[in-house]
């Protein structure tokens, strides 16, 4: 580990979250950081659960949203290094009844790469306008209590048409739920059982799965508002993302629904400390999982200029987002690096250049993800390991 003002960071972060709880913006984090390989912070603060005044824990569980999707996108590059699925295999080689149309009516031709990139055609119900081609299809977002099987969610995806040809635009979207079925497909096991067999527990992430591992550990769902943090009820509730969207619906007991399909971009539950193993194993090249050439791929922008809204200055891996204009992105992180984040509040990246990876997770939706906390924490890390 290179040499560093470890006191100047514990100061400059404890600063920014202690600031963002006095201020009601968060109710509650768990923030972990890594440097040269070593866990050099760990710390819980707020509420796991304000209404009953229990307090955070460092192992607290979270409702990962789309932190799920790092997990799943790692499991089909173990499959790819086991030769049991290719990037540029068709999805429709895998899932025959998945045939979702272009715009101009024609079949499209969706690759594994597409869905890992989100460049697939693809978009989410909450990016779109109030009664948008997803609502009115029944799509689910994988966070709501929809009450449909996976196949059936697929049907309702593809019964309208791609938002434009596969591999000429960028969109987050809900490619990471097909790729899950691909790997349904492949693996001949439910999304579950794989992850845990490819992923989790070769890593060691006990706390990881699509299931509560432990419910006592549960974090409570709030979502940031004007006053202080409005707590989410467990059925669905709906979440302005921005002016003119539909708007997220969360349902933080989903997991609890049997007939809920395991969202392979949103429907995992688990711990900082175990999504900082996944972080750190990439980081450091793959082992035990993956060889490091296919870690290189996955950290390797694979969109070109395709523009990405909501990410200036960012390209797009195998799986989450890379810095290619610090500038633009208006960040102090190195060129290269990754970040993604989750709906119910949290972010993450990695900084290979600095050797460093940071988990942030909150239990207060979008604030924790996309908010000042995220944008300041990023900055006092930097302070801290830079000293300016």
């Amino acid at each position: 580990m290179k040499n560093r003002n470890l006191d100047l960071l514990h100061t400059s972060v404890n600063e920014v979250i202690e600031r963002t709880l006095k201020e009601k913006r968060i109710v509650g984090t768990v923030v972990q950081i890594a440097l040269g390989g070593t866990l050099v912070y760990s710390k819980a603060a707020g509420w796991a659960d304000r209404e009953q005044k229990r307090v955070m824990q460092e192992d607290a569980l979270f409702r990962y949203a789309s932190v799920t999707k790092p997990v799943v996108s790692t499991a089909a590059l173990v499959l790819i290094s086991q030769g049991r699925l290719k990037l540029n295999d068709l999805v429709e080689k895998w899932l025959p009844a998945f045939r979702p149309k272009q715009p101009n009516g024609e079949y499209a031709s969706i690759t594994v790469r597409h869905l890992m990139t989100h460049t697939a055609g693809f978009t989410y119900r909450f990016f779109q306008e109030e009664k948008g081609t997803y609502e009115l299809a029944g799509v689910s977002d994988g966070m709501d209590l929809a009450g449909i099987s996976l196949e059936e969610n697929l049907q309702r995806l593809a019964s309208g048409p791609l938002l434009y040809e596969p591999g000429k635009m960028w969109r987050y979207s809900i490619a990471t739920d097909v790729l899950g079925a691909v790997i349904e497909r492949v693996t001949g096991m439910p999304l579950s059982e794989a992850v845990r067999e490819l992923v989790t527990h070769p890593l060691s992430m006990m706390d990881t799965d699509f299931s509560v591992v432990d419910t006592n550990r549960l974090t409570a769902s709030y979502a940031d508002s004007a006053e202080e943090p409005l707590r989410l009820h467990d059925f669905d509730n709906n979440i302005p993302f921005v002016e003119g969207t539909a708007g997220f619906l969360l349902s933080p007991n989903r997991f609890t629904d049997k007939t809920a399909y395991p969202s392979g971009g949103a429907g995992m539950i688990g711990s900082a400390g175990d999504f900082l193993k996944l972080l750190e194993a990439l980081r450091q090249g793959g082992n035990p999982i993956l060889p490091e050439a296919l870690v290189t791929e996955m950290t390797t922008n694979q969109i070109g200029d395709l523009e990405m809204p909501y990410w200036p200055g960012r390209g797009f891996g195998l799986g989450f987002t890379l810095l290619k204009d610090p500038a633009e992105a208006n960040t102090p992180e190195s060129v290269g690096t990754w970040r993604m984040g989750g709906t119910y509040g949290h972010s993450w990246f990695v900084d290979p250049k600095e050797e460093l990876s940071v988990v942030a997770f909150t239990n207060t939706a979008l604030e924790g993800m996309s908010g000042r906390f995220t944008t300041e924490l990023c900055e006092s890390v930097y302070k801290g390991i830079r000293g300016v």
